[in-house]
């Protein structure tokens, strides 16, 4: 089963490449932010949870986001593969990713990793912003900050695959088809090293 976690800052195209990959592999698409908005939305007990959190202005708690991906992916039937979208950003995370998809015995297969630079980063999201309609894509000061928690709190994450032999870094310029492109043999690499 190919399991990917797709990564990189906010502007780097995950959710266009994720979308190409879902129509060619088949895979689930696991976005912690649909999770909180379905578990939110619908008030169910692990969205009453994370509600007390969010109200009083803390992180959800890594076990919690956790146990909402286990519920989704109970969700499942016929699991072809699973993409994760903004999700592990944390090592703690991704280490609690990998022991439930290993008890599931369908592992991580690796992290494909989106490298763009910040002046790339910065035009695409402000472009993003002006279709999308939201505020934080078009504010320059917001989108830097958001770059700057990528850098500090998430980017340690493909340290922790990267360690493993499970870590493709992709340049993500160009035309999204070469993007893609790039992404495909990197799943092909991985796969191997998967076995």
């Amino acid at each position: 089963m190919l399991n990917i976690v797709l990564f990189g800052p906010p502007g780097a195209g995950k959710g266009t490449q994720s979308q190409k990959l879902i129509e060619e592999f088949g895979l689930t698409h696991i976005s912690t932010g649909d999770l909180f908005r379905k578990h939110l939305g619908e008030g169910t007990e692990l969205g009453k949870k994370a509600r007390a959190f969010m109200d009083e202005g803390r992180l959800v708690p890594d076990q919690l986001v956790i146990d909402m991906v286990d519920d989704r992916l109970r969700e499942e039937n016929n699991l072809q593969g699973i993409i994760f979208d903004g999700f592990p950003r944390t090592i703690p995370q991704a280490k609690a990713l990998d022991e439930l998809l290993n008890q599931k015995e369908t592992p991580i297969t690796g992290m494909i990793a989106l490298s763009v630079p910040d002046d790339e980063l910065i035009a695409r999201i402000v472009e993003r912003g002006k279709t999308s309609g939201r505020a934080d894509d078009q504010d320059k000061a917001k989108i830097a900050t958001r770059l700057q928690v990528y850098q500090t709190e998430t980017l340690p994450v493909a340290t922790y695959y990267e360690t493993q032999g499970r870590y493709e870094l992709i340049d993500g310029v160009g035309s999204i088809d070469n993007i893609y492109e790039r992404i495909k043999e990197a799943v092909a690499r991985l796969q191997n090293i998967a076995g």
